[in-house]
C-alpha cells in the first residue's frame, strides 16, 4: 500500500471523527493503564458557562456505544442547563467498566486528574453506576467535582430534588391534561425503582396515586409493596416490556433512555409521559408521534433537572432553600413549554428545544459575572 493511500485513509478517518463531534466543542479520551481507567469526557457547549454533567459507569459493549452515549448526554445537558436557568453549559463523562467490579479508589483518582486537566471547563459528579463516595477520591485530584457527601462539602443526595422535580412535572402535566394537578384518583406506570424512581413512587402513593411498576430489583419492588400496604394504596407489578401496555393515566420512565421508540410508542395507553430518565425519546420524531397520538410529553431534561439545580447551586456553597425554590420553577417552565407547543402547533420537545436555544442565544454574552474561580467554588463579582 502506498504512502499516499495511507495518508488519504487517515484524513478520511479524521474527517469522520470530526463530523461526528461537529456539534461539540471538545471530546477527551482518558486512558490510565495503571488503574484500568477508560473514560470519555464530552463538552458540548460552554456558552452559558463551564460545562456541567455527571459521570456514569457502564460496561459498554463497544467504544462506539460509549461515544454515542456521552455525545447524546452532553448535548442534553446543554439544554437542561438552559431550561433550568443555571449559568453552566453542557458536558458529560462516561467510564467504560463494570460498576460492580471496577470502581476502585485509584481509578477515580485517575479520573479526577483528567477532569482537573481541563482547568475548570468541566465539572462532574455521580451518575448512573457511580456513587457520591466514588468522587470523594476524585476530589483529592480536582476541585471540579460536585455532588460529594455533605461531610466533604457537598449538598447531599441529589436524587431528592430530582424526585421532587418529577412530582412538580406530574402536577403541571395533570393540570394540563386532566384539569387538576391532584395526584389522587390516577394511575401511574413507573419504569424503574432506582434512587429517583423509588422516591417518586413513594411520594405518589403518599398523595393518593395508584401504581403499576416494573424493575429488575426484586428488593425495591418488595419495599414499595410494603409501603403501599401501609398507605392502603394499590401497586401492580409487571415485568419487562409489559410496562408499556399498562392501563394507566401517566407513564413515568425512571430508568434508561430511548424507551420511547418505534417498538414501544404504539403500545402506550396513557395520556401523558413524565419521568426522570434521560433521553426518553429515541429521536425527536418520536416526540412528534406522541403529539399526533394525543399523548402529552413533558420534556425529560426539564422534568429531571432537580439534581442539576442542586449540584450547580453547590458551587456557590450549598443552600437547600435556594435549591427548592429553583426546583419549584419546573412547574412554571413546563406550562410555558406546553403553551408554546400549542400556540405553534409543534411537539413539546421541539418547543422545549426552541425555548432553550433562544435562551442560549440571548445570554451568550451575559455570563461574565464569574469573576474568578476558587477551588471548587465560583465567586460572584460584588
Amino acid at each position: 500500500m502506498s504512502k499516499s493511500k495511507n495518508v488519504s485513509d487517515f484524513i478520511k478517518g479524521v474527517k469522520i471523527v470530526f463530523d461526528r463531534i461537529e456539534e461539540h466543542e471538545q471530546v477527551l479520551f482518558c486512558n490510565d493503564a495503571d488503574t484500568g481507567l477508560k473514560a470519555i469526557i464530552a463538552i458540548h457547549n460552554t456558552t452559558l458557562g463551564p460545562a456541567l454533567g455527571g459521570c456514569r459507569m457502564r460496561p459498554y459493549e463497544t467504544v462506539d456505544d460509549a461515544i454515542e452515549d456521552v455525545l447524546r448526554l452532553s448535548k442534553g445537558m446543554t439544554y437542561k442547563c438552559a431550561a433550568a436557568d443555571v449559568d453552566f453549559g453542557g458536558g458529560k463523562a462516561v467510564i467504560i467498566g463494570d460498576p460492580l467490579q471496577d470502581r476502585t479508589p485509584e481509578l477515580f483518582r485517575a479520573f479526577g486528574q483528567f477532569v482537573e486537566s481541563l482547568n475548570g471547563r468541566f465539572y462532574t459528579g455521580t451518575d448512573m453506576g457511580t456513587t457520591p463516595d466514588n468522587f470523594v477520591h476524585s476530589l483529592r485530584e480536582s476541585s471540579c467535582i460536585v455532588g460529594v457527601p455533605e461531610e466533604y462539602g457537598g449538598s447531599g443526595d441529589s436524587s431528592i430534588p430530582t424526585a421532587k422535580g418529577v412530582l412538580y412535572g406530574i402536577q403541571a402535566t395533570n393540570k394540563t391534561v386532566f384539569g387538576s394537578e391532584e395526584f389522587g384518583g390516577r394511575t401511574y406506570a413507573i419504569q424503574g425503582l432506582g434512587k429517583v424512581g423509588f422516591k417518586v413512587a413513594e411520594m405518589l402513593l403518599e398523595n393518593g396515586g395508584d401504581l403499576v411498576v416494573s424493575d429488575i430489583n426484586r428488593h425495591a419492588i418488595d419495599r414499595l409493596i410494603q409501603r403501599a400496604i401501609e398507605l392502603n394504596r394499590g401497586v401492580k407489578v409487571v415485568s419487562g416490556d409489559e410496562i408499556y401496555e399498562a392501563e394507566a393515566d401517566v407513564f413515568v420512565p425512571c430508568a434508561l433512555g430511548g424507551v420511547i421508540n418505534d417498538q414501544t410508542i404504539h403500545k402506550l395507553k396513557v395520556r401523558a409521559v413524565v419521568g426522570s430518565a434521560n433521553n426518553q425519546l429515541l429521536t425527536t420524531d418520536h416526540g412528534d408521534q406522541l403529539n399526533e397520538r394525543g399523548i402529552l410529553y413533558a420534556p425529560d431534561y426539564i422534568v429531571n433537572s432537580g439534581g442539576l439545580i442542586q449540584v450547580s447551586d453547590e458551587l456557590y456553597s450549598p443552600n437547600p432553600m435556594r435549591v427548592l425554590q429553583k426546583t419549584k420553577a419546573i412547574y412554571d417552565t413546563l406550562f410555558t413549554i406546553f403553551e408554546q407547543a400549542e400556540a405553534h402547533s409543534i411537539s413539546t420537545i421541539k418547543a422545549a428545544n426552541l425555548f432553550c436555544e433562544q435562551r442560549i442565544e440571548s445570554r451568550k454574552r451575559r455570563n461574565s459575572f464569574f469573576a474568578h474561580k476558587k477551588p471548587g467554588k465560583w465567586t460572584v463579582r460584588s
